[in-house]
């Protein structure tokens, strides 16, 4: 079984750009992209422990700022188990993490975010 623990840096580089594009996105008022971002930076993130909990945490924080308790609710469970799944390998690849999906459902990648993870062969 592979463990994994840290993120390439060529590939946190995009993550943390994904996030950047979300804090832009929500500090302008265009909450569908921002939360766009976040799921994107959650299916680059997934596969490694720390980054897969930052991504569910930014989730989170963005429930609590547009008072949405279904968010809120559907990411408590996501922050205490994604960590961990990731850290074994069993995650659902391309979930993208909001509380809209079943948290263990796979889904397809955008050929974009393909593209990038498959650079650094995940």
């Amino acid at each position: 079984m592979k463990l994994y623990t840290k993120m390439p840096t060529g590939l946190k580089e995009y993550f943390k750009h994904e996030l950047s594009l979300a804090r832009q996105y929500f500090s302008q008022g265009q909450l569908q992209q921002s939360w766009h971002h976040l799921e994107r930076a959650h299916i680059l993130g997934q596969p490694w422990p720390i980054p897969h909990t930052q991504a569910h945490w930014r989730m989170m924080r963005f429930a609590f700022k547009i008072k949405n308790v279904r968010e809120i609710l559907g990411q408590i469970p996501r922050l205490v188990i994604g960590g961990i799944k990731s850290f074994v390998g069993e995650i659902p690849v391309g979930n993208t993490g909001g509380a809209n999906v079943p948290p263990l459902k796979p889904m397809d990648i955008p050929e974009d975010l393909q593209k990038i993870l498959n650079t650094y062969k995940v």
